[in-house]
């Protein structure tokens, strides 16, 4: 007699951010997340109404269209407007929750850099995440040392993962500076997402 099969749980990756602009970084992770976690899908949630970012957003619609210009050719990768679609701020925990309740047998990883991990517990609700999410770190590996590796809480350490990274000395907030002062950002940026940028006039000062 042959065994029953088992279907094995959704695996559901769940990566947000403000992507305003997505870089290079934000894709590795994508993949690097991918490829560890044996995802059979991941979500990038552009943020909505960002509660712990001081400077307005780009609208949402353009954040969008450059997520999807950039994480749109990797395999398994859903482009998930819920957030942006959300009033009020915008907070992970109701997005967890949404998926859950959609796909309540999936296993859900939340996929975090270091510097998120570490402000973990100032999240609204973040004892909740931990129950819904296993949280998944992606430390950049620091040539310099200046900053300091990401430890697990004793507590909740089993809710936690270690994703590998490589050293990407990128980040949005300097691609933006040099958008403004015209300063070519490919390859920091994918050529599509540098090309959308131009024709929006986006980041550039008046």
């Amino acid at each position: 007699m042959t065994p029953p099969i088992i279907a094995m749980p959704k695996r559901v990756g769940v990566f947000g951010g403000a992507f305003d602009p997505p870089h290079a970084a934000h894709v590795a992770l994508a993949q690097t997340a991918i490829a560890e976690l044996q995802l059979d899908e991941l979500r990038i949630i552009p943020t909505g109404q960002a509660w712990h970012k001081a400077r307005p957003l780009s609208a949402a619609p353009h954040r969008l269209a450059m997520a999807q210009l950039a994480f749109g050719p990797l395999p398994c990768v859903v482009v998930d407007p819920r957030e942006t679609r959300r009033a009020g701020p915008s907070y992970t925990v109701d997005t967890l929750r949404e998926l859950r309740a959609q796909w309540p047998d999936a296993e859900l990883f939340l996929i975090l850099g270091g510097d998120q991990a570490r402000a973990l517990p100032t999240w609204h609700q973040w004892q909740e995440i931990l129950r819904l999410a296993i949280i998944c770190v992606a430390e950049r590996e620091d040539l310099t040392g200046a900053s300091p590796q990401f430890i697990a809480p004793k507590s909740h350490e089993s809710r936690f993962r270690r994703l590998q990274m490589p050293a990407m000395p990128v980040s949005a907030t300097d691609i933006r500076a040099r958008i403004a002062t015209h300063q070519c950002v490919v390859p920091l940026v994918f050529e599509p997402v540098a090309r959308y940028i131009d024709d929006h006039h986006l980041y550039q000062t008046n």
